[in-house]
């Protein structure tokens, strides 16, 4: 099971919970925390993240607006964001000299490429330059990879000072904007690896100095920011390999944890596969919501809506309620969210489809029903008003009926309820939970 997967599956026992409460949060934690270590995140890390996660989940109280699925969900969004990576990166766009470091097989010359078109795309003239002296072949592939992605290039092949290499460089490519130093690797960092990147430094000057990890590295990743922070003081790191590896949110937790800055995330080969990291938008991802913090909001502002909620608190539902309720869901964007958000994951695409269509009906049937018809749900019983709707809406008698139908096992359900308050004010915030729509 992957890390979003997961996190997904671990959300889903407090969204899908018929109570929210202690027993419920502390469940959800512990899958969390079993989640986070299987993917290589450090255990004491782990169990800190699980700690301040109860704590605030049980111990504050929820923002207004908010109902307890909702609020839990928010904790956990924001506890993740500390973790995994913290403030966005923002990259700076304009003239600047940039040195990548790193161990071998981290992927260095492969992130050259992927730099060098980021910062194409910006306007920028790009030149690469060959630093690596030991490696065989390091000069032919810097030179393969800047044709490809028509950057310039520099470098002396035979030469063993890389810091000759660094000044003669900078007298060579004054007419481009970027300068992108490719330096030598280790299979481990000592010493000399050290002092070299240090000596190239004090000549090229960098503006930025990233070290490049691949995330199948996992906890190890964390050592490394600290060990190439001291040599040349790292201004960013740019993880690799984030599509294949199950280390991922170890590295990133270990990054975060050495307190230097994630930067950029790489996944695949192609020389576009390069992102800018932006902890809430991959936490955004990782939890089922690109964009969670929108989407709470949405939901924030859904529950202000007073006269539904109290109407379904009362055991109140008649046909306007539930027209409320769909626009309301319709608010909230795609139904594949909104389904997220009530524990229902990665339901069949087909499945999706169809619901999305039913609602349209469903809706169109409402709209096409009289004041006196949506607000006494009793008149839909009679066949003739059925298909007066049906002939308004253009769906089938039968398609009415199944919403008619559907819509009186509701006002059942709810009556049954109305002597449960806590449960009346729980179903009034499942934004999204439709009476009358059948999965």
């Amino acid at each position: 099971m992957d890390l979003g997967e997961g996190i997904r599956k671990a959300l889903s026992r407090i969204t899908g919970a018929a109570l929210v409460d202690e027993a419920a949060v502390k469940e959800a934690t512990k899958e969390l925390q079993r989640v986070l270590i299987t993917n290589d995140v450090n255990v004491r890390l782990v169990v800190d993240l699980c700690r301040r996660i109860e704590e605030r989940a049980l111990g504050e109280k929820p923002a207004a607006g908010f109902g307890p699925r909702e609020h839990v969900v928010k904790v956990v969004y924001e506890e993740l964001e500390k973790v995994l990576g913290g403030e966005k990166y923002s990259p700076k766009i304009g003239k600047q000299k940039i040195l990548l470091c790193g161990l071998f097989g981290s992927g260095k010359t492969t992130s050259f490429g992927k730099l060098a078109k980021f910062y194409e795309s910006k306007g920028l003239k790009v030149a690469g330059i060959a630093g690596d002296v030991h490696r065989p072949a390091a000069f032919e592939q810097l030179q393969q990879v800047a044709h490809s992605v028509g950057a310039g290039f520099f470098g002396a092949k035979g030469e063993k000072d890389a810091v000759k290499i660094a000044r003669d460089a900078l007298d060579k490519l004054k007419d481009y904007d970027v300068l992108i130093y490719d330096s030598a690797g280790r299979s481990g960092f000592d010493e000399e690896l050290a002092r070299e990147l240090s000596e190239v430094n004090n000549v090229f000057r960098a503006d930025e100095r990233f070290l490049v990890v691949s995330a199948d590295v996992g906890q190890v990743a964390g050592k490394q920011a600290v060990e190439f922070d001291k040599a040349v003081g790292i201004t960013g790191v740019i993880i690799t390999k984030m599509d294949g590896s199950g280390k991922g949110g170890g590295a990133l937790s270990a990054v975060s944890a050495s307190k230097s800055r994630v930067a950029f995330l790489a996944s695949g080969e192609k020389p576009d596969a390069l992102e800018v990291f932006d902890a809430k938008q991959f936490v955004g991802r990782l939890v089922g919501f690109p964009d969670l913090k929108s989407l709470l909001e949405k939901v924030g502002e859904l529950q202000k809506e007073e006269d539904l909620e109290k109407a379904l608190e009362e055991g109140r539902l008649d046909y306007e309620t539930f027209l409320a309720q769909m626009k309301a869901m319709k608010k909230m964007g795609p139904l594949k969210g909104v389904m997220q958000m009530l524990g229902a994951y990665d339901i069949p695409k087909e499945a999706m489809e169809q619901s999305e269509e039913k609602l349209k009906k469903f809706e169109a049937a409402v709209y096409s029903m009289t004041p006196g018809e949506r607000k006494d749900p009793a008149l839909m019983k009679h066949s003739t008003r059925q298909a007066r709707v049906a002939k308004g809406s253009g769906i089938s008698e039968k398609e009415v009926k199944e919403l008619v139908k559907n819509f009186e096992n509701v006002q059942k359900m709810m009556k049954m309820m109305k002597g449960n308050r806590g449960m009346m004010k729980r179903l009034s915030r499942m934004a999204g939970g439709i009476p009358g729509m059948k999965m």
